[in-house]
Order: structure tokens, then sequence, then C-alpha cells
């Protein structure tokens, strides 16, 4: 029975389709949920029992260690180099650990179950390579790389074509024989459309590629729970809504702590999962499920539609309203009237009649009757 006890995390890349969000913090670093990416990536990994994760860092590498401070598992850090890929961000940390190892990109935000299903999968199978595959759905195939699956086969990946049923997820379990196609990848990805023009990086799927080609088996292994690739900056948005509603899957009931405060005037729908010294005041009405960090405070008729996660010391006042599947970072303050529907991190201030929807960036202060939402850049929908 093989086992998969190592993982390569990629954390490497520029995330230049990721800016404005990109400029200070690797895209991997940036937190869903409250929490960051690579940090959730990396707890999901240690809880299947991987011993063994190597940390593949290129630019903003010192946002990642800082995102995986005082981390329970036990990382390793490798430098990817100047040569851009996946390919070669993976052959890095795949010569720092044991094979057969688990290679997952760091901008993942991936249900456990998607990971397990890999693992048990790989302990019964015989391919050198096993990867996990989503069906596209409503999804447009020219904006993935695509998995063509048939059962539980990939037979052949190509880069954003016009046909597809499935994408690429980000993660792959490799064993020895796979390192030569990893060392020999041509640096471009070779199946594209006609017309298509990929950019000059070293993809790791067109080293599965050259497995396909040379008669090697990759195995396919479909996702089972929520998987999203934050590679854009409005998938933040989806990433942490599919977060915040498997959380609410998961609770069980209140999580009251002594000395947090809930005032016989609030209008509780939903269960409390409250931290240290928390308080919810009079006329205060949550709708759903609540989450809220050590020292946060919703008081004097704030409305939390929820579900919601709300960060540590962050203060929601005065008929302040949060939209359901928002998440707020520390520090905050959501003022008289303020309306606010996202993701914001660390000290975001909104503090009267503001308007504001989307993903808000560290310490920004909205004034007074402001009306701000992200815009897409590829013509899709607000």
């Amino acid at each position: 029975m093989r086992a998969v006890r190592s993982a390569v995390v990629l954390a490497g890349g520029a995330g230049v389709r990721f800016w404005p969000y990109s400029v200070i913090r690797q895209k991997a670093a940036f937190p869903i949920a409250g929490k960051a990416m690579v940090r959730r990536l990396v707890e999901e990994l240690a809880s299947l029992g991987i011993e063994q994760i190597v940390m593949v860092t290129g630019a903003g590498e010192g946002s990642v260690r800082a995102a995986l401070h005082d981390c329970t598992a036990r990382v390793k850090f490798v430098a990817q180099g100047t040569t851009a890929g996946s390919a070669v961000a993976a052959l890095a940390g795949l010569a720092a650990c044991e094979l057969p190892a688990l290679v997952v990109n760091g901008d993942c935000v991936t249900d456990r179950a998607n990971l397990a299903a890999l693992a048990a999968a790989w302990r019964v199978r015989d391919e050198p390579a096993l990867a996990l595959v989503q069906p596209l759905g409503r999804e447009a195939p020219q904006d993935w790389l695509v998995a063509h699956v048939v059962g539980e086969q990939v037979t052949g990946f190509e880069g954003h074509p016009r046909q597809g049923s499935h994408r690429y997820a980000g993660a792959v379990v490799l064993d020895e024989s796979a390192l030569p196609a990893l060392r020999d990848n041509p640096g471009v990805m070779t199946r594209v459309p006609v017309g298509g023009m990929p950019p000059p990086e070293a993809e790791l799927v067109q080293s599965l590629q050259m497995l396909i080609d040379s008669g090697r088996a990759v195995g396919a292994v479909q996702t089972v729970g929520y998987h999203v690739d934050v590679d854009k900056p409005w998938q933040v948005l989806e990433a942490n809504e599919a977060v915040i509603r498997a959380m609410v899957e998961q609770v069980e009931g209140n999580v009251i702590p002594a000395g947090s405060r809930i005032h016989d005037g609030a209008e509780v729908g939903g269960r409390l999962v409250l931290g240290k010294g928390c308080t919810v005041g009079n006329r205060v009405v949550l709708r759903g499920d609540v989450w809220l960090g050590d020292g946060a405070t919703i008081d004097n008729g704030a409305i939390l539609e929820g579900p919601a996660v709300i960060g540590a010391g962050t203060v929601v006042r005065d008929y302040a309203l949060i939209g359901a599947a928002s998440s707020l970072g520390p520090r905050g303050i959501y003022g008289h009237g303020a309306e606010f529907s996202g993701v914001a991190l660390e000290k975001v201030h909104c503090y009267h009649y503001c308007e504001i929807w989307g993903v808000v960036g560290h310490a920004v202060d909205f004034g007074a009757a402001t009306v701000c939402g992200n815009l897409r850049f590829d013509d899709g929908p607000t």
C-alpha cells in the first residue's frame, strides 16, 4: 500500500492577475474567512497526516512566512529561483522532500475532503501521477487549464481551449518516475487551441501531458467538496463564501465563553461562535450564524445578515448593515448607517452612511457617504 507523507505547496508566483491585492503580499497569503489561504492549506495537510511540508516561495516570501507564523505544522522553505512556472517550482520542492508527494498550489481554497480523496486514491491506484480535477459546470473552459477526462484517466491537458468538461484543480500526487518530465519541461504550454498564445512559463500540467505522450497514465480524482482557485480578485468573494458556507455546515452549536456578553435585547437568529471578551449589544439583529474574534463588538442596532466572520477587536455598531457571507478583518470599525458586503482586511473604517461592496485591502478609511464597489476587468458581471 502506497502512502503520501510529503507535500509541496507552491507559493512563489508573482500573482499579476491578482493585482492590486498582490502588491504587498504573495497571493497565497491573502486571508479567506479570516485565515490566510496558505495557512488554511498547511493546516489541512497536517490534519491529513502529512508529515513533511515544503513551501516553495519567490516574490512575497515575507508575507507567506508571516502568514505561517506560530503555525504548529513543520514547514521547510525552498526558493523557486528566477525561472517562471509551476513545473520549476514543483521540481525545487520535490528535491527537498521524500517521494511520493502531493504538490498543491498555495492559492487553492479547497475542501479538506478533496485532498483526502486524492491521498486515498493514491494508496490503491498505481499511476505515476494522480491529478485533482473539477467539473467546469457553467465556467468557460477558455479560462482554465483543462483536463480531458475519460473515466478515471486524464487523456490530455490543454491550455484555455474552447471545449472541455473538467479543469485541472491545482493538486497532483507524483512519484519519482515523474521527475524527468518536470526537468524536461519545454517552458511553454504546447497543447493550446489554434491562435492560442501561452505565456512562456513552465506549467506543471505540460509535464503531466509529457507523461501521457510517453505512454504513462495520469489518473483523475474528481473534487468532492468546494474548490476555488483564487486567480483573480473577484474569486476572493467566491472562496470566502464557499468557506463560510462550509463552516455553517460544520458548526454544532453555540460557543459562548465566560466573559462574552449577549444583551437580552439582541435578536439572534443563528448560532454564535464567540471568542474571548465579545459583546453582542442591545437592538442587534443577527440573521444567521456569526463568528466573532476575541474582543469583537456588535452593538446598538447593528444588523448582520449572516453567516458572517468578524475579526478580533472589530466593532460593528449604530445600525450598520453587514451583508451575508461577509468577512471583516481585525480591528475595523463599521459605524452609523454604514453598509458593507464582501471581504475586508485589517483595520478598515466605514464610519458613516457609506455603501461598500467587494474586496477591501488593509487600513482603508471610507469617508461619510462614500459609495464604492469593485469592478471586474474581464467584462463579467460585477
